[in-house]
């Protein structure tokens, strides 16, 4: 069943549709969608429309004539109790009180489906997240973009979209060859070569090597760093999946730019773009013609020496992926990858696929702090918190809050000692321990064989503390349908926050367990829905809903 939103969108929709057939107001067949908000003060109403506005340069009326026409043929949806015009025209929508009140049977009844609600039009989308180079192991600078990958997954997902979580190992570069020439190196107590890596794990490594590969690495005609190198790098990989792995993110492909060489794929996207007439050659090199498409210079693909660039492999990498069906890609990236955007972007459309099927997230740094002191960290440097310790210091739920709860655009301060605290002052402590109090007040009404019953709510649900509660939680499936067309989720853990400090406002304003039996059974079924939302809410961002703290 649709929101009350869009219960409302396609009210107004209508609206115009019937002003307009019936000369009241003289618009175009084309318009534009209808924007249903929620007002950011409450006295002017539960939802609000700019209709009126958006539609005076095309009606050349006034918008407050055009408001008054619109909510004369205004059909209100159920629940809707009043459509008011305030001035430069917005019309706003308040909610029946009591219709309020009785959704919170209709919570108790979604269950675990409430917030999940299907898009009509679903689509195959490839996601792919973290990719970090398999040249150590993973970093809390790493982290942010594994949660934002995860949870823009999970809210996909939510809304009916099938979803392929993807990894993409970088295992054909120079830096692969620089790890191996680090492992030969501390091997030979030579010193470490300029572009090499350093770190107790570097060490670590070379006492992890077989005794036969050492040979191999060093025969006449071998290429040390080569051998060295892929086989250091799986060891790495293999300790990415088990930091992944124990911070519950899951992928369901794991492609390496080694294969996506080997299966001919570099070579069949640039033979595409030749043919397409956007291959060149200068200077014994292979270039893409990028300028065609916006970008500032044209782009290398094969380099004099006949050796593929990396951008080569992003050409093959992408072609690959829509040969395997999906309607859109997205690569959650760091913010340091801006300048590569534009050629890889040019690349999709070369190879004729529409601009709004890619998309590239780029997310901002994170600043770690402790004691008031910034963490400097770099992998080639071996300066750096490992993401495994990081969860051992904050916890995998607590580093999920932190890295889902900003604009993925926006830089992140995360104050180590803050994150590890068990206070009202850590929000994702604030919000579970909400859940938990939810539970804890349950066993208690069990215990004295209270339980808890919706049939009274649109009676008995009168409090301004229990209005604003149940209110805010009927926006949960507006807010996950917002975040999955956004392709952003900051809001979830927003919503969360608000809807534990409603709680604690109707705890403390309304009594639950009293006297009046049949209102406590009413404020009992408050209480449950509030446990299932902020449950469901958590779930979505792969943060645990305890019963006990």
């Amino acid at each position: 069943m649709p929101t009350l939103r869009e219960q409302l969108r396609e009210a107004v929709a209508e609206a115009r549709r019937s002003a307009t057939a019936a000369g009241a107001l003289d618009l175009p067949a084309d318009l534009p969608s209808v924007s249903i908000e929620r007002p950011a003060r409450s006295e002017h109403g539960d939802f609000a429309t700019n209709a009126a506005m958006q539609l005076a340069p095309l009606a050349r009326m006034a918008p407050l004539r055009i408001a008054e026409a619109l909510t004369s043929h205004l059909q209100l949806p159920d629940g809707v109790a009043a459509a008011e015009i305030a001035p430069p025209g917005f019309i706003n929508f308040r909610l029946n009180s009591a219709w309020v009140a009785g959704q919170v049977e209709t919570l108790l009844a979604e269950g675990a489906r409430f917030g999940r609600a299907p898009v009509p039009d679903p689509q195959r989308i490839n996601v792919e997240f973290v990719s970090a180079n398999p040249t150590g192991p993973l970093t809390i600078g790493n982290a942010r973009g594994a949660f934002v990958g995860d949870v823009l997954c999970r809210v996909l997902e939510a809304v009916g979209h099938a979803v392929t979580r993807e990894y993409y190992f970088n295992d054909y570069n120079e830096q692969i060859r620089n790890l191996g020439l680090s492992l030969l190196a501390i091997r030979r107590a030579e010193p470490i070569p300029d572009d090499g890596y350093h770190g107790e794990y570097v060490n670590e490594l070379v006492a992890q090597v077989p005794e036969e590969l050492w040979p191999r690495a060093e025969a006449p005609d071998a290429d040390p760093g080569e051998v060295l190198g892929r086989w250091a790098s799986e060891r790495v990989r293999a300790g990415i999946e088990a930091s992944l792995a124990r911070l519950g993110v899951r992928f369901d492909v794991w492609t390496s730019e080694g294969a996506i060489h080997a299966a001919g794929w570099v070579e069949r996207g640039i033979a595409r773009l030749r043919e397409a007439g956007f291959i060149y050659e200068e200077g014994g090199a292979v270039w893409f013609r990028s300028t065609a498409f916006g970008d500032d210079k044209d782009r290398v693909v094969i380099r004099s020496n006949g050796r593929p660039t990396y951008f080569a492999a992003d050409i093959g990498y992408v072609a690959e992926k829509f040969s395997r069906g999906f309607d859109e890609l997205i690569y959650v990236w760091g913010e340091d990858h801006h300048g590569t955007v534009a050629r890889n972007r040019a690349a999709a459309i070369a190879l004729g696929f529409d601009a709004d099927q890619v998309r590239w997230p780029l997310i901002a740094w994170v600043r770690f702090i402790r004691d008031g002191v910034e963490i400097p960290m770099s992998k080639r440097s071996g300066e750096f918190i490992t993401l495994d310790e990081l969860l051992d210091e904050i916890g995998t739920d607590g580093a999920r809050w932190y890295f889902s709860s900003r604009a993925y655009t926006t830089g992140i301060d995360l104050d180590m000692t803050l994150a590890a605290s068990q206070s009202n002052e850590n929000p994702v402590y604030y919000v579970q321990y909400a859940h938990a109090r939810c539970a804890s007040i349950l066993r208690t009404a069990a215990e004295r064989s209270i339980a808890a019953d919706a049939a009274d709510t649109r009676s008995l649900l009168v409090h301004p503390a229990e209005q604003a509660l149940v209110r805010h939680l009927l926006t949960l499936p507006d807010v996950v349908a917002d975040a999955a067309s956004r392709r952003e989720t900051h809001d979830i853990p927003r919503f969360c926050h608000e809807a534990a400090h409603l709680f604690s406002q109707f705890y403390r304003d309304c009594r639950v367990l009293s006297d009046d039996v049949a209102l406590s059974r009413a404020r009992l079924a408050l209480v449950d829905a509030t446990r299932l939302v902020l449950a469901n809410a958590l779930d979505l961002m792969g943060i645990g809903a305890p019963d006990t703290m």
